[in-house]
């Protein structure tokens, strides 16, 4: 099992956002002189004159539809419903596929780390010192009517985006001064001092606008009128949260751009939403969507037992994850004072028996999740090295003595289902705490029992969540399941309005804005951010900057892994599992690059439509 959809790195414009950005406590150098691609540390695998990213494929046919639900979400979007075409926002619940009707001034290539190159912008600038960079436009840029895309509509995009944009945004750009036209083929974007080390490239990846359109809208407000964009693909028919299609522009302006070679290749892209997972399959082995990731490994393992399956016309296929695997857990709401001892948190957590759960509800398809960069060299392992105890010595007095010792691993039960070893040992930090027993139930200090609600809007997670939950009560803690509808879900957790739930982060190679939204004080007091666990530790602030700061990849790696044990001391989420794979199954009428890019699966972008297959299973 793992839980979907996640929350992904943020999909701005045409391509995928897993860049880093950092706060600094001095003004970035930056490298000076016009480029037609920027990374965090200034390496390119791609010169000027590149032909086509390497990964795709120029010749790829064109035509067909690729279907699917939605795996991964952005900014206000649910993953079983919608209501609004406006991603870009807090309000509502935003439509699959919008970041593909938006064009940005530089997308990502998926086989680096967090390189990117010039889409609506033929090259970048920077000054000496980091704080204004010149993006030089295409004059050829194009909305869908036409009209041309100047540095007008791109200025106000950024400006507008800072000032009313989804808190993934206008929280990790606040250090962007301001964007500012000169002409019609320049922007000016600056930056305040001490500014992000990357944050030049999340602003060159968001969405570009067009100041006309919004001249007499509301960029705030719900909507299903579809927005004035100049990406792939424009809006075709929908029904509020049943479906939505994407119908590629015939005439895209950046179609033969080497950053577009290879890609956007559906006629159409539709994106079907189930309330109910299982509506889905079934929904899926009739063939009304055709491309299906999947998470459930009981499913995984004995659901593709179908008579489309067993003629063919349906297959499996395993995809290599490269990427940092993610954190998914459920997550302890600081904020609540039952849960504000560090103690109580871990007690809850030792009541979890993940090797029962992947035995007996998982079919051990799954590994436990130790780290906050599982999957990565991120990852702390051991003991700190002289480099993290350089940054950790200084900051000693305030953290536990575990971040000096082996990087904390979650325990390991006997499997049983009801390790009472465990189950002693968390009833020992209780009383650490200075909680009570009477009459079989936990009371916190003061009196009040200690009860727990998991919030939830799916109900994938119910039999893990039930056997966490009879291990809590053996030990007097009274915990339930609440399960509400994706809307009422939405809203209670914007507004931090639950005990514990479950969620996972996706982060890339280079760690960036997420960290600062999920881990960092300032986002703990912020309605609708990613930090779930309110968390807020200066000395986490201090070390998310120095990951942020980086100059180097190697000094990211220290710092990441400093960050790591800090964090895995802080017991803020109970860590779920994880696989370093993509479980596709497919009707057989998609064809795609092998091997594809090392960080991101590629689809739909670089996938196509085989004519062929989809005649000889009859889905022409």
């Amino acid at each position: 099992m793992r839980v979907a959809p996640s929350r992904r790195d943020f999909v701005a414009g045409a391509g995928a956002l897993g860049i880093a950005t950092a706060l600094t406590k001095r003004a970035r150098a930056a490298p000076t002189g016009a480029s037609h691609g920027m990374s965090s540390f200034g390496e390119l695998k791609y010169p000027a004159d590149f032909p086509h990213f390497a990964y795709v494929n120029p010749a790829a046919p064109r035509g067909g539809r690729f279907s699917a639900q939605l795996s991964s979400t952005l900014g206000n979007q649910a993953g079983d419903t919608f209501n609004t075409l406006n991603v870009y926002v807090l309000r509502g619940d935003g439509a699959a596929g919008m970041n593909l009707t938006f064009d940005s001034l530089m997308v990502r290539a998926l086989d680096e780390p967090d390189s990117l190159y010039g889409l609506v912008a033929r090259s970048v600038e920077a000054s000496e010192d980091g704080l204004t960079y010149r993006f030089a436009l295409r004059p050829q840029a194009r909305f869908h009517d036409g009209s041309r895309l100047t540095a007008a509509d791109v200025a106000f995009s950024l400006n507008l985006l800072k000032e009313k944009g989804h808190p993934e945004i206008s929280q990790v750009i606040r250090d962007m001064a301001d964007a500012v036209a000169e002409g019609d083929e320049t922007v000016v974007v600056r930056f305040e001092k001490g500014r992000s080390r990357d944050l030049p490239l999340f602003v060159a990846t968001l969405p570009i606008f067009s100041k006309a359109y919004y001249a007499g809208r509301d960029f705030e407000a719900s909507t299903l009128e579809p927005p004035m964009g100049s990406g792939p693909y424009k809006v075709g028919r929908l029904e509020a949260g049943r479906f939505i299609e994407l119908e590629r522009v015939a005439d895209y302006w950046a179609a033969d751009l080497p950053v577009m070679v290879g890609q956007n290749n559906f006629e159409q892209i539709r994106f079907e939403y189930f309330r109910d997972r299982q509506v889905a399959f079934e929904a899926f082995k009739s063939g009304i969507f055709t491309f299906r990731e999947e998470f459930t490994a009981r499913v995984w393992a004995t659901g593709y037992d179908f008579p489309a399956f067993r003629e063919g016309r349906v297959r499996k296929e395993v995809v290599p994850d490269a990427r940092p695997s993610g954190t998914q857990g459920w997550w302890i709401n600081t904020r609540r004072e039952a849960f504000k001892d560090r103690r109580v948190r871990e007690a809850i957590g030792l009541c979890f028996d993940f090797p029962w759960a992947n035995k007996n509800l998982m079919f051990g398809a799954y590994i436990r999740t130790a780290s906050f960069f599982e999957n990565s060299d991120l990852k702390a392992t051991g003991k700190p090295s002289p480099e993290e105890l350089a940054l950790l010595d200084p900051m000693r007095a305030g953290l536990p003595d575990e971040v000096f010792g082996e990087a904390w691993q979650p325990a390991q039960s006997d499997g049983s289902g009801q390790d009472r070893a465990l189950l002693s040992r968390a009833v020992a930090l209780l009383r650490e705490a200075g909680c009570t027993r009477e009459g079989g139930a936990i009371a916190l200090p003061g009196g009040k029992p200690l009860e727990i609600e998991f919030l939830d809007a799916d109900p994938a997670l119910e039999p893990h969540t039930q056997s966490f939950i009879r291990n809590l009560g053996l030990i007097g803690i009274k915990a339930t399941i609440r399960r509400v509808d994706t809307s009422q879900y939405q809203s209670r957790l914007k507004d931090f309005d639950f005990d514990i739930t479950s969620r996972r982060y996706g982060s890339g190679p280079t760690p960036g804005p997420e960290l600062r939204q999920v881990y960092g004080s300032a986002s703990a007091a912020t309605p609708g951010s990613d930090n779930l666990a309110g968390i807020s530790d200066a000395t986490v602030d201090a070390l998310i900057g120095r990951v942020l700061d980086a100059s180097t990849r190697a000094d990211l790696t220290v710092a990441a892994r400093a960050l790591d044990r800090v964090l895995r001391s802080g017991r803020y989420w109970i860590p779920m599992w994880y696989k370093a794979d993509h479980r596709l199954a497919l009707w057989d009428v998609y064809g795609h690059p092998s091997p594809g890019p090392a960080y991101d699966l590629g689809a739909p972008a670089i996938w196509w439509h085989e004519a062929e297959k989809a005649r000889r299973i009859g889905r022409n």
